[in-house]
């Protein structure tokens, strides 16, 4: 018997070890493996196992894939005549991946030109293939039957006896807290027989101290109860649909996926914020349950993760499962094997939760599915929400993608009837929608003279809620104290050496420092680098300058100072490094012991607080500026989302956007109460025109070296091989395969490295794909420079 073994370097390629008789009966697909791998011991997967030496590549769906050979990989048997080695030992005997989720890591690495290795790594929390990963065990205090006559024992001994048959045990530490005695009592009564002291399991339970409020299903309106309705019914694909993969045939009529398995096309559930739409998700994942299925919820910002979980903890008790990076690594082990063995069944998490190995999986709920925390920025370049799409198709589950406003490739998969549509186009219990306005900021600086970071409307607002006890959110998409320290007599600019963006037309670095006043010091957003305020210009010697730009923090000391009395939280990414700390801000504003809360986009969607009123939007010209073709949808989507957080209970919200581009149609159709139809349809128009996704794929080719020079000719060879490999294809296939020239990226340098970028577009994915691995053999690349492909790429800067 042989096995191959994907070992813990990312070389794109699997092993061939054979197996000792001793592991043939118990070896299996997923398993982890510690194998001989040159002059060391290396751990890896077990892709796929060959019995007799041959069949290896049967089809999928065959009786040995089905008995636990993962097909699909290159062959791996050995030559004949080849030493191969056996392996060590099995790590677990209880597999780490599915055969389902091995499938779902293959798609994975071939969509995106990835080692298989580093997918697999990817797939399963670090903290779980650390060698060393152990679960905890405590000391416990079991009651045991007390001697007969109780000889040897004084009173004190024999009332803890008692209160310890009363309590039935626990922990060692607590129970000698509890009974205010040591613990080298309670050992001198184990060591006479009558309690037992031994090591148990004890759970890191990421929500101890957390209080959980139990609930109960809520009556559905009859907008939410059509939209679960859609949810739970077989709303497979018509047979005679023309798609493209994963869906290649039909079987006895049913559609089904290369994989075998029939299909439920995914759900979107557009329904504005407040509409009910969480409580949609509970009840859905509560008939997956009586079904004896699991579920997956996907949250795209780890802000929303403590809401989220107390909502399905509440609800589902112990059988919630929480998976996201500020976890312990002792918990994030727990968690996961209480997944893996059944005990959670369902899991609340960011984008890595969908790896989570749930047994029988019945239904995964991809909430905010427009929002681009779901790609991920490190290799593998996975977007989960497409990753959550194709996991339901190999393991048939259910699908639901949650929006307000859904992102755009979501609503034209709808247009083409690929997607189901659910909507609810109000908010429950017959709520309003937020009175929204627009404030012009050239206007407030032609009647101010200057630019105000509150507008005299905004301020106002704000000083009605205090007066009437309601709370306010204010949003500010840029944290720190000020954007640019800047030279008052020369104009010098403290910029980062490391970091250099594209020229604003002056000549000046387009990404300076930013000033950071809670610690006095100059901190560089992309690269961490940071240092202390000069106290002279290093050009002129001058000693004044000028603090411009508005971040969060300059914006709370002047609403301290517009309202002394007020209670203000502020919450960035500076305020939430501690653990818990989102949990702690979101939980003391939701508990009314602040009046305003301020913050960047970690604030701007998902959340729920019945007595927020009013929400201001500082600029709203942030994202809508960026050299991006995505730029106007982001900008709608970011609007449409804090706006929707006023107004949310019984009485009536309103919303101040402040913005030097009141005409532009992106804040127009946020502000004036236009449908997300009318919007996406005319964004679809124009995009159609480039074409822009999602009339086509786009990747981007990175190209990063410490030399200037270097990245520009390499990039501009492989642009020019890339152009001719187009034309070529073009010709062959009669498709659009379009490649840009090689140019620096809008971030020309990040940390040091010099980056040059090419855009490629094609009808399809696998069209990229092939010509990136086409390039990369065809044109290897020296020392000193690397290269990142990243196919449906959100990132262009």
């Amino acid at each position: 018997m042989q096995v191959a073994v994907a070992i813990d370097l990312a070389l794109d390629r699997l092993f061939t070890y054979s197996v000792p008789v001793e592991f043939t009966e118990k070896l299996c697909v997923g398993q982890l493996l510690r194998v001989p791998f040159g002059g060391r011991e290396a751990r890896g997967f077990a892709l796929s196992i060959d019995e007799d030496d041959k069949d290896l590549d049967a089809p999928v769906g065959s009786k040995r894939e089905e008995q636990g050979c993962l097909a699909g990989f290159e062959e791996f048997q050995a030559p004949k005549g080849v030493k191969v080695k056996p392996i060590l030992g099995i790590v677990d005997d209880a597999p780490f991946f599915s055969p389902a989720l091995l499938k779902l890591v293959k798609w994975i690495a071939n969509y995106t030109a990835t080692p298989i290795e580093t997918c697999l790594k990817t797939a399963i929390p670090a903290a779980v293939l650390k060698p060393t990963a152990r679960p905890k065990e405590l000391l416990y205090v079991s009651p045991a039957i007390p001697l007969a006559n109780g000889e040897g024992l004084t009173k004190h001994q024999h009332d803890l006896l008692a209160d310890i048959a009363r309590l039935g045990g626990g922990w060692l530490q607590p129970l000698c807290r509890e009974l205010k005695t040591t613990p080298a009592t309670l050992k001198t009564l184990a060591a006479k027989g009558c309690i037992g002291i031994a090591p148990r399991v004890s759970r890191r339970d990421p929500l101890a101290g957390r209080k959980v409020m139990p609930t109960q299903p809520l009556e559905l309106n009859s907008l939410q109860a059509a939209a679960l309705a859609k949810i739970t019914a077989d709303s497979t694909v018509p047979s005679s649909q023309n798609h493209s993969s994963p869906i290649v045939s039909t079987v006895n009529g049913d559609v089904r996926t290369k994989f075998g398995q029939s299909i439920l096309r995914p759900i979107l559930l557009h329904g504005v914020t407040g509409s009910g739409k969480t409580e949609v998700y509970l009840q859905a994942i509560a008939r997956e349950l009586e079904k004896g299925c699991g579920a997956i919820v996907l949250v795209p910002e780890i802000a929303l993760t403590p809401q989220t979980v107390r909502r399905f903890a509440g609800r589902f008790g112990d059988r919630v499962a929480v998976l996201h990076s500020a976890l312990s690594d002792g918990e994030r082990y727990d968690e996961w094997h209480r997944i893996r063995t059944g005990e959670a069944r369902v899991v609340v998490g960011p984008r890595s939760a969908v790896f989570a190995p749930v047994k029988n999986l019945g239904l995964i709920v991809v909430d905010e599915e427009h929002d681009g925390s779901y790609k991920q920025d490190e290799s593998p370049h996975y977007h989960a929400r497409d990753v959550a799409v194709m996991r339901g198709f190999i393991e048939g589950a259910r699908v639901v993608l949650g929006s307000a406003t859904p992102s755009l490739e979501s609503w034209l998969n709808v247009k083409r009837e690929k997607y189901v549509l659910a909507s609810i186009p109000s908010r429950v219990a017959g709520r309003t929608l937020p009175e929204v306005h627009l404030v012009n900021l050239e206007e407030e600086i032609q009647s101010t003279g200057h630019l105000p970071v509150y507008s005299k409307f905004l301020l106002d607002a704000i000083a009605s809620r205090l007066r009437r006890g309601e709370q306010t959110i204010l949003f500010l998409n840029r944290r720190g104290y000020s954007r640019v320290l800047q030279c008052k007599n020369c104009g010098w600019i403290a910029a980062c050496p490391n970091c250099i963006g594209h020229d604003d037309g002056d000549g000046n670095p387009a990404l300076p420092y930013t000033y950071h006043e809670s610690d006095s010091c100059l901190r560089c957003h992309v690269c961490g680098d940071w240092r202390r305020v000069p106290t002279e210009c290093p050009e002129c010697h001058a000693r004044d300058f000028i603090y411009s730009g508005i971040g969060t923090q300059r914006a709370e000391g002047i609403l301290r100072r517009c309202f002394p009395h007020a209670r203000i939280l502020r919450m960035d990414a500076d305020s939430t490094a501690r653990k818990m700390s989102h949990d702690d801000i979101l939980s003391a504003f939701r508990n009314r012991q602040a009046d305003i809360l301020l913050g960047t986009q970690m604030i701007a969607k998902g959340l729920d607080f019945p007595n927020v009123t009013l929400v201001g939007v500082l600029n709203a010209d942030t994202s809508l500026n960026m050299p991006d073709f995505r730029a106007s949808e982001r900008t709608y989507q970011l609007l449409a989302q804090v706006s929707g957080r006023a107004g949310r209970a019984d009485k009536p919200g309103e919303v101040f956007i402040q913005t030097f581009s009141p005409d532009a149609p992106a804040v127009k159709a946020a502000a004036d109460g236009s449908t997300y139809a009318a919007f996406a349809d005319a964004e679809l128009a124009a995009r159609s025109e480039g074409p822009y996704p999602p009339y086509c794929h786009l990747a981007t080719l990175v190209f990063r070296a410490k030399e200037e020079g270097l990245a520009a000719s390499w990039s501009v060879l492989y642009a020019r091989s890339l152009a001719a490999y187009a034309d070529k294809f073009n010709a062959v296939h009669g498709k659009s395969f379009l490649v840009s020239e090689a140019v620096p990226a809008a971030l020309a340098k990040a940390e040091g490295w010099y980056r040059y970028q090419i855009v490629l577009r094609a009808p399809a994915a696998k069209d990229l794909v092939a010509a990136f691995k086409w390039i990369r053999t065809a044109r290897p690349l020296p020392d000193g420079i690397r290269m990142s492909f990243d196919v449906d790429a959100l990132n262009l800067l």
